[in-house]
C-alpha cells in the first residue's frame, strides 16, 4: 500500500478546482506549527519526522488507489491522470528529531506548487501530532523518573502500527527499552520482559511458575511478585534463586510503601543488589509521587502510548506564503480570531546565552534575521557586554531534508533513532530545568517573531 490514500478527500477536491483555475502551478510555502502547549507543558518534542519523509517519499498512487478514485466519481480523467504521474519535486525543511518545539516552532516547512505541496497536509500531521505527542509526554516521565531506567510497554493500548511507531518515540527521548519486538526488530530498540500474572496463574503452585521461569531464563530474571502474596513471593523467589536473583516487579497496590517494605525484606534476605521495579497505569505525575521509594526502574505503558492526556500538539499545516500573479512571492495567512497565521516562511533559531536556551527565534523574512543580527553584534562588542555574552549564540533548528524531491540524508532507521535520542537529551538539557521542579509549569522559553523584540529577550 503506498501512502497517497492516507489523505483526506479535500486534498484532492483542491487540487482539481486549483487546476481548472490555473492556479495549482503556483509555488507555495507551507508551514507545521502548533499555536500553544498542553496546560503544564513546558515544552514539546519534535518525533516521526523521519516516518514523515518516508511517507513523502512513497506518496504516489498506485493502479489500485487510482482505480478506487475513479470509482467514486469524485475526480475526472485528467485529474487521475495527474495523479498516475504526482511525484513531489519540492523542498523540506524542518527541526531535526528528538529537538524541542515551543509555541509557533516552524517545525517542518514544505515549499513547493500548490498542487505539490497541499495533497502531503493530512500524512505529514498525521505522523508528526501522533510521534510528537508521544514523545512530548515521554520527555516528562524519563525527567521525573531521575535516571531511572524505564521500560515502553504499551503496545497493547493503541493499533498494531502506532505501537511500534510509540516505542520508537519513546526510546528517542529516554526510554531504556520497549517491549515490543517488531519496534525492536526495525529500530534496533532494546527489548525486554519477562512473565506475566498469567503465566504464575498457569501452574498449581506460585513456586512451580518460578522455578519454571528460573530454569527457563535464569537468576538475573525479574519475578512478577504480586500475584497472591508479595511477601511471600519474594521469600520464595530469593529461597529459589539465591541473592542473585535479578528483580522483583510490583504492579498493583500502594507501589510506594510496598517498594520500601519489598527493599528492606531482599536487604534481609542477602539480596542486596536485587532491583525493585514498578509498573501500574505510571506517568510522570505518579513517578513523580515515587521518587523517594527504593525503586530501580519503571515500566510505564497507557498513559505513554495515549500522549499523557494530550495524544495531539495540535499541529497545524497552513499556507504562509504562495506565488501571486505576477509572479512575486507574498507572505499570507488566516485572520479569524484565535487562528490568525503569520505569513511568510520563517527561519529558527535558539538563542542560547552562557550555554542555556533563552528565547525560540522563528524570524520571517531574511531582513528580521539580519536585523536581529545586527543587534546581537553591537551588544556583543559594546564595553557592557557580560562574560556570558561571549558564549551567546544563534543554534539554527531547521536543516534541509528533502531538496527537489530527493531525501538529504541516507541514514538508515537505527541511526536516525539513535541520532535523534542524542540530540534530545542535549536540548532538553539546554533548558535547564531540574526534575525537583515538578513535572508542570509554564512555557521554558519565550517564542518570538519580531527582530527588534527579539534583541530585547537578551541579558
Amino acid at each position: 500500500m503506498t501512502s497517497a490514500l492516507l489523505t483526506d478527500l479535500y486534498e484532492l477536491t483542491m487540487v482539481h478546482a486549483a487546476r481548472e483555475a490555473g492556479t495549482a502551478s503556483r509555488r507555495c510555502v507551507f508551514e507545521v506549527f502548533t499555536r500553544s502547549l498542553p496546560p503544564g507543558r513546558r515544552y514539546g518534542v519534535v518525533a516521526g519526522t523521519a516516518r514523515a519523509l518516508e511517507a513523502i517519499a512513497d506518496f504516489r498512487f498506485d493502479e489500485a488507489d487510482l482505480r478506487y478514485l475513479r470509482r467514486t466519481g469524485m475526480v475526472d480523467a485528467a485529474m487521475l491522470e495527474h495523479l498516475a504521474d504526482y511525484r513531489f519535486t519540492g523542498d523540506v525543511h524542518g527541526y531535526e528529531e528528538g529537538e524541542l518545539f515551543f509555541p509557533g516552532s516552524p517545525v517542518l516547512r514544505v515549499e513547493g506548487t500548490f498542487e505539490d505541496a497541499v495533497m502531503l497536509e493530512t500524512v505529514i500531521l498525521s505522523i508528526l501530532n501522533h510521534d510528537s505527542g508521544i514523545a512530548s509526554a515521554g520527555s516528562r516521565m524519563i525527567t521525573a523518573a531521575r535516571g531511572r531506567p524505564s521500560i515502553e510497554m504499551g503496545g497493547r493500548r493503541v493499533h498494531e502500527d502506532a505501537a511500534i511507531a510509540a516505542a520508537r518515540a519513546a526510546y528517542i527521548v529516554g526510554f531504556a527499552s520497549t517491549s515490543n519486538l517488531a519496534a525492536g526488530a526495525h529500530y534496533r530498540i532494546p527489548v525486554a520482559g519477562t512473565a506475566a500474572h498469567a503465566f504464575s496463574l498457569l501452574f498449581d503452585t506460585e513456586e512451580e511458575a518460578f522455578r519454571a521461569q528460573l530454569a527457563s531464563q535464569g537468576v538475573g530474571t525479574t519475578v512478577l511478585v504480586d500475584t497472591y502474596d508479595v511477601e511471600a513471593a519474594v521469600r520464595k523467589a530469593v529461597e529459589l534463586a539465591g541473592p542473585e536473583l535479578g528483580a522483583v516487579r510490583l504492579d498493583s497496590g500502594d507501589l510506594g510503601a510496598q517498594a520500601h517494605q519489598v527493599r528492606a525484606l531482599l536487604d534481609s534476605l542477602g539480596a542486596t543488589g536485587t532491583r525493585v521495579t514498578a509498573t501500574g497505569d505510571l506517568d510522570e505525575y505518579r513517578v513523580e509521587e515515587l521518587r523517594d521509594a527504593p525503586l530501580d526502574g519503571y515500566g510505564i505503558g497507557t498513559r505513554l502510548v495515549t500522549g499523557g492526556g494530550h495524544p495531539a500538539p495540535g499541529f497545524v499545516y497552513k499556507l504562509v506564503e504562495r506565488e501571486g500573479a505576477d509572479g512575486q512571492m507574498r507572505p499570507v495567512g488566516k485572520r479569524s480570531q484565535d487562528k490568525a497565521t503569520l505569513g511568510a516562511g520563517k527561519s529558527a533559531y535558539r538563542l542560547l546565552v552562557g550555554g542555556q536556551a533563552r528565547a525560540e527565534l522563528v524570524l520571517p523574512g531574511k531582513e528580521e534575521v539580519a536585523e536581529f543580527e545586527r543587534e546581537l553584534t553591537a551588544e556583543l562588542i559594546s564595553e557592557q557586554a557580560s562574560a556570558d555574552w561571549a558564549r551567546t549564540a544563534l543554534r539554527p533548528l531547521q536543516s534541509p531534508m528533502i531538496l527537489g524531491g530527493e531525501m538529504v540524508e541516507s541514514l538508515s532507521a537505527p541511526q536516525r533513532v539513535l541520532a535523534a535520542r542524542t540530540r534530545h537529551a542535549a536540548s532538553v538539557a539546554e533548558l535547564g530545568l531540574a526534575a525537583e521542579a515538578g513535572p508542570d509549569g509554564p512555557v521554558a522559553i519565550t517564542t518570538v517573531t519580531d527582530g527588534a523584540e527579539a534583541a530585547r529577550v537578551l541579558p
